[in-house]
């Protein structure tokens, strides 16, 4: 099922490489009716081990550096939301309106964190602005769910209705969703062969010197390229000033980055976008699959302009099916999959994963697509386009894989070739995985450490996040 192995032929790994993973156990991380923590450890453990791969070929290692997983710095990083500390206070999560409420045929989540999507949502509901909770629950308690759905994202915002298994897997979306692989790779062109500039020294940072283009928003592109970031990429996160981020998600996903405003409407903020593409090594994008490709962003546009570009697509549902340019959440995907019915109650209620472990994953996979691209670049050559879809990945976490995993069906989780399996002292206390930082204006940061660790690692990020926006938009 969710094991390492598969994770890593998903990504095209050599198999032999496996067992350089060792794993520590810990009981009570990521406790869930799903095999959660085996998923998390899966994805994490192949991203250590893709970052380890190019690092030992970059430095011109005879062997590929060890890597160690261990359970509860797995568990700590898919709970860094959680964990985040701006001078002692909690950080603000799901906004009022993000939530499951009552229909007349069973339950729809909301999801209304940014203001726009509450706007979208209140007015599909033909509610005023200032509409209160129990105002939209009552909107909600007169229609059915389906209804709900359809009509909120027709306006653009984002409501799902609760599905068993059984109604997904019926569910166009769903059939043409396990009918892809987990991880879609893609070879654009023929340009030439990566040659990779050599490294010494310590930490081992097999990013260095390379240029991370992150168009992503919220939480599994985000991780993502902090894990690139983490591993020494220039990671310089490009957003649109009309579109702030929330102040605490920046704190938390943008550790190691630089953060910068473009109009890409506005024709002399497009030239400057079309000159930093046009010298990047990587593009990560987690928009709406095609919202881009007006802005000529499509992974074929990116790559005619810079032949030998990584570009990494992250999507809530994949870039196909019925539902392929809708929007969406882990929150969301979870109560469309099953998944939310899976982890219910007795009493019908739907339930949800212990975290949000389908974007932290889905982020460890993609960073991971993108480490394992540049490996097979300084063989194959070609530019390269990887797809990831949270959807997909919640597939993989509820049936187990399928054929296009690149291993068969039917795994048992953990059951796989790693290399040492010890027992540690159950998962209690996520001490020993967080640290503090000084974040300039926003004050002192508690964040998590980075679960991504192989011998000669970094430890954590150079820099905390500044102020979302305030760099300039340039490489270093």
């Amino acid at each position: 099922m969710t094991d390492i192995g598969m994770a890593w032929a998903a990504l095209g790994g050599e198999p032999s490489l496996v067992p350089r993973i060792s794993t520590v156990v810990r009981e009570g991380a990521l406790a869930a009716v799903l095999p959660v923590r085996e998923l998390a450890r899966a994805c994490v453990g192949a991203c250590a081990l893709a970052g380890s791969e190019w690092g030992a070929r970059r430095a011109g290692l005879a062997r590929v550096p060890e890597v160690r997983v261990d359970d509860g710095a797995v568990a700590t990083a898919f709970h860094s939301e959680r964990h985040l500390r701006v001078d002692g206070r909690a950080p603000e999560t799901f906004a009022p309106l993000s939530r499951f409420w009552r229909t007349t045929d069973g339950w729809v989540r909301t999801h209304a964190n940014y203001p726009h999507h509450r706007a979208r949502l209140l007015g599909a509901l033909g509610l005023p602005a200032e509409a209160s909770s129990d105002t939209v629950g009552v909107a909600l308690a007169e229609r059915s769910a389906v209804e709900v759905e359809e009509t909120v994202c027709a306006a653009g915002g984002l409501a799902v209705a609760l599905r068993t298994p059984e109604e997904w897997a019926a569910h166009e979306q769903g059939r043409a969703l396990v009918a892809r692989p987990l991880v879609e790779r893609e070879r654009l062109d023929d340009a030439p062969a990566r040659t990779p500039v050599p490294l010494s020294g310590t930490p081992l940072l097999p990013m260095a010197g390379l240029r991370v283009l992150d168009l992503t928003r919220v939480v599994a592109g985000p991780v993502a390229t902090r894990t690139l970031a983490l591993l020494g990429a220039d990671v310089l996160r490009i957003d649109s000033p009309r579109l702030p981020e929330l102040p605490d998600q920046h704190l938390d996903m943008d550790f190691g980055k630089r953060s910068a405003t473009l109009d890409l409407a506005a024709p002399v903020d497009r030239a400057a976008f079309e000159e930093l593409s046009a010298s990047a090594d990587v593009v990560v994008t987690g928009y709406r699959p095609g919202a881009l490709d007006r802005f000529g962003l499509s992974a074929r546009a990116l790559a005619e302009r810079r032949p030998g570009l990584v570009v990494a697509q992250l999507s809530a549902w994949g870039a196909y099916g019925p539902w392929g340019g809708r929007r969406g959440f882990d929150s969301l995907v979870q109560v469309a999959t099953g998944i939310a019915v899976t982890e219910g109650t007795a009493d019908t209620r739907p339930g949800v994963l212990p975290a949000q472990a389908l974007d932290h994953g889905t982020g460890y996979l993609l960073a991971a697509a993108v480490l394992r691209s540049l490996t097979d670049q300084t063989e194959r050559g070609g530019s390269r386009v990887v797809r990831l879809a949270l959807a997909r990945t919640a597939a993989w976490l509820t049936s187990g894989g399928t054929p296009g995993d690149g291993m068969p069906e039917g795994r048992a989780p953990g059951d796989v070739a790693v290399g040492a399996v010890s027992t540690g002292v159950p998962y209690e206390d996520a001490s020993p995985w967080l640290a503090e930082a000084d974040g300039g204006a926003a004050g002192r940061l508690r964040y998590a450490l980075s679960p991504v660790r192989f011998a000669g690692s970094p430890a954590t990020w150079e820099g905390a996040p500044g102020t979302w926006g305030a760099d300039a938009a340039r490489w270093w």
